[in-house]
């Protein structure tokens, strides 16, 4: 039997009623738009979270890279206890969820048009666009140290290769060697990175080269939980690492990566391994879109986190300027949710609502022993503020059963993470 066909007649009047409802009809019944670039914890968290604040807006995830490779718990693969691998995850599973996963580098946004240039020279339109680019090494900012110096002394900030480098050379060095790390001052990305890399080192250290030791230059007088850190070098790892701050000539102002001595104002140090963590600002498609300002990070409505430089573009995770809010992986996680309500809001004509945002940091001294710190915050004078008597740290007497919970936590909040985010 021959199909159906619709005849001329219902053609022509279905096209006729197609033009009489107009093109601004056929806008108002598309799904809003919504262009996220940049896949890590915030743009990851955010696409799949406004999935499912509204299923009915339309989510773009604009990602050149097959696979993102985690910072947190990459001080583990450093200290040789944890595998790269495990630290990587695809976005294999978005497309299930609704999201629509351009494998491509967003160069340049024309906010006028609210449109969105691709490598290939596509482009995509968006009602609403959310930059979330995460950092860039600020090479400029200490002289000496660039992406070739790197490969000498790494930073080991971006994780990958950078983490495999420092681990292989440390494996590398002779028993005796002087490790030096250099931290920078704030803002960068996870206050206490530096300090839960120089104890995961140090029980390396200990545990294989033992007649060595390890120095933290340091740009600044104090940092994040300074007491619990300095606790359990102690008890831990006595003698083996030295603290120096900036009031004793901590900053260090330049490296010869060739010599691998990093100078301060007091003197220098040359090192057997130097891990150079350099100032940081936003990712680099924040400066060449307009949304980051003169410091080089990104200023935000605490609320909504529109950009208060480009209207119509939203800025989440580390890039972003967030107040007392530290910029860490959990923060780029509780940013993508909040955003993601205000933009559900915003997109159906409603009012968003006043967030209230959680920050909790897990660090690792040693296997079995951690230490966390958290705090919460609201808007506030437009930033994001601590709210007062909430948050706090690990107990500094805690026993040992409670700093094993607390390592057990961080690993589980992990797993947490990155199933919001990828899986």
């Amino acid at each position: 039997m021959r199909p159906l066909l619709p005849s001329r007649r219902s053609v022509v009047g279905g096209l006729a009623a197609t033009a009489m409802l107009g093109a601004p009809a056929l806008r108002a019944q598309a799904p809003p738009r919504v262009v996220v670039i940049g896949g890590g914890f915030a743009g990851a968290s955010l696409a799949q979270a406004l999935r499912r604040e509204d299923a009915g807006i339309a989510v773009t995830l604009v990602e050149p890279k097959a696979s993102y490779i985690a910072c947190p718990l990459s001080n583990y693969v450093i200290a040789g206890l944890r595998d790269i691998e495990a630290q990587r995850f695809g976005y294999e599973r978005l497309p299930g969820n609704g999201i629509t996963v351009v494998p491509q580098a967003a160069v340049d946004v024309d906010a006028a048009r609210r449109q969105v240039r691709l490598a290939d020279g596509g482009t995509l339109d968006y009602d609403r666009l959310v930059v979330a680019p995460g950092i860039a090494l600020n090479f400029d900012a200490l002289p000496g140290y660039d992406a070739a110096a790197a490969e000498l002394m790494p930073h080991a900030w971006q994780a990958g290769e950078q983490t495999l480098l420092l681990r292989r050379q440390l494996e590398a060095m002779e028993d005796g060697g002087l490790v030096v790390i250099s931290a920078p001052a704030s803002p960068f990305r996870c206050p206490p990175g530096p300090y839960e890399r120089a104890s995961l080192i140090a029980h390396y250290l200990k545990t294989h080269k033992p007649r060595s030791k390890l120095i933290i230059l340091d740009a600044k007088d104090s940092f994040s939980k300074q007491r619990l850190f300095e606790a359990a070098w102690k008890a831990l790892y006595p003698g083996l690492i030295e603290w120096v701050s900036l009031s004793f000539g901590g900053k260090v102002i330049e490296v010869d990566p060739k010599t691998r001595t990093l100078v301060t104002e007091l003197g220098s140090h040359e090192a057997a391994v130097a891990n150079v963590i350099p100032p940081q600002r936003a990712g680099v498609i924040a400066a060449r879109i307009g949304v980051a300002d003169a410091t080089g990070w990104c200023p935000i409505d605490p609320v909504t986190f529109e950009s208060k430089l480009v209207p119509g573009i939203h800025v989440v995770g580390d890039a972003a300027i967030g107040g007392a809010m530290p910029k860490s992986a959990f923060t780029a996680n509780a940013h993508a949710k909040a955003c993601a309500t205000a933009l559900a809001a915003l997109l159906r004509g409603r009012a968003p609502g006043e967030p209230k945002l959680v920050n909790v940091c897990y660090s690792l001294v040693a296997p079995g022993y951690g230490i966390s710190i958290a705090g919460v915050y609201s808007p506030k004078n437009g930033l994001l503020a601590d709210v007062e008597g909430a948050g706090g740290t690990s107990p500094l007497d805690a026993p040992a059963s409670v700093r094993a919970e607390e390592a057990a936590f961080g690993e589980a909040w992990f797993e947490t993470i990155t199933t919001e985010a990828f899986g």
